[in-house]
This record gives C-alpha cells, structure tokens and sequence, in this order.
C-alpha cells in the first residue's frame, strides 16, 4: 500500500550530523575572518612604533629652537655681567673724582691760609710796633685815634716804658695805681678793653686799644688828648 506525504508545506529535516556538519563550517569561517582582520605581530609592533615616533616628533625641541634659547641666556649673562662691571668702574671713578676734589679743596685752602699769612702784618717788638698793632685793632673796632695822637700822650704819660706804674697820684692812694704805657687804672681798663686784646694791663697793645677806647668815649679821640685824662 503506497504512503502519500501529509498535504500542507513539506519542510526539510536536518539530521543531527549534517547540524554539526554546518556549525563547525560556521565555526572555521569566523575564525578564518578573524584572522585575515587582525594583523600579524611584526606588522602591529611597525604600526606601534610608527604611532610612537609621531608622538615623539611632535614633543620634540627643533635643534634651531634649542641653540636660539641657550644664545639668549648667554647674551642675558653677558649683559648683566657687563652692567656690574660698569657700575664698578662708575663707583671707581666717582671715588677718585671726590678724592681729587677734596685734594684741590684742600690745597685751595692751604694756599688762602699761606696768602692769608703772607698778608698778615708782622709787628716789631717796640713802641713802634706796639702802637701800629693798636691802630689797625681800632680800626677793625671803629676806634678812632692816629699814630700821632697815641704816641704824643705815651711820651707823656710815660716815655715809652710798658712796666710804668704810678705810686704817688690820688689813683695809687685810691689803692689804683696808673699803669703801663698810656697810665690806665685796672677798673677803667676792664671796663674798656678791647676784645682780642690780653687781658693783661701792662701788656703794651692791650693797654693802648683799651686807653684809646676810652678817650674816644671820653673826648671823642685820643688825638684830643693833650694833658692828664
């Protein structure tokens, strides 16, 4: 009796060997797949290196650059090593500038004092010399008085001797005797000495400026004194 297939849609039966059959198929064509993408290790060690020297590259410092830099610090160096230089030199030659000023200065001064003595009169020690001495101390001192006047009342008064003292007049009995060249008592003397004069009486200079001191208070001028004062 012949069989007849069910109606509807036939459908294929796999067996199970021809099932393995396929997946290992499947299986080895993935793998061959995998295998033609990723790329052996020499070419990937290539592609590594060659991703590492382009990073590299772009780190890197021109050679140009790098001598350009050190150039400019050895110029900086120079610069600030010249500028010390030139502030020392500058201080050197603002310490001999002084030093030579105040050489000149100095010897301005030493010659000023050396004019300075050259015009300072010299005064012999006699009534001559006294008397010229008196007269140019008045004059500093706007006493008035002249050679004549001082030296006529000296010669009366005591003929010329510094030492004269009067021991007899009512001056000496008044227990103030009159001494020296123009016959000064020591009250009248201190009243009327002359600064920059001895405060000595019996010395000749400061007892002549002090007795002309004060004929000039008294009579307007030694020169009108022509008897006891």
């Amino acid at each position: 009796m012949s069989k007849h297939a069910p109606s509807g849609h036939s459908r294929s039966t796999l067996t199970k060997t021809q099932k393995f059959s396929i997946a290992g198929v499947a299986t080895l064509g993935a793998a061959a797949l995998a295998f033609s993408i990723v790329p052996g290790s020499s070419e990937a060690q290539t592609t590594q290196a060659g991703a590492l020297g382009t990073h590299s590259a772009a780190w890197s410092v021109p050679v140009d650059a790098q001598q350009s830099v050190s150039k400019q610090q050895a110029n900086a160096s120079k610069q600030a090593k010249d500028a010390v230089a030139a502030k020392a030199a500058a201080d050197k030659k603002a310490a001999a500038d002084a030093a030579a000023k105040k050489a000149a200065d100095d010897r301005k001064a030493k010659e000023a004092a050396s004019r300075a003595a050259a015009r300072k009169p010299v005064y012999t020690n006699n009534l001559d010399g006294w008397i010229r001495q008196s007269l140019d101390i008045m004059k500093s001192k706007g006493i008035p008085g002249s050679y004549d006047g001082l030296h006529r009342n000296i010669m009366r008064e005591s003929t010329g001797n510094p030492n004269a003292k009067n021991g007899w007049d009512i001056n000496a009995i008044n227990g103030t005797p009159s001494i020296g060249l123009l016959q000064v008592i020591q009250p009248t003397f201190n009243a009327y000495h002359v600064d920059g004069t001895s405060t000595n009486i019996y010395d000749p200079v400061a007892n002549i400026t002090a007795a002309a001191n004060y004929a000039a208070d008294r009579y307007g001028s030694i020169d009108n004194v022509n008897g006891a004062y």
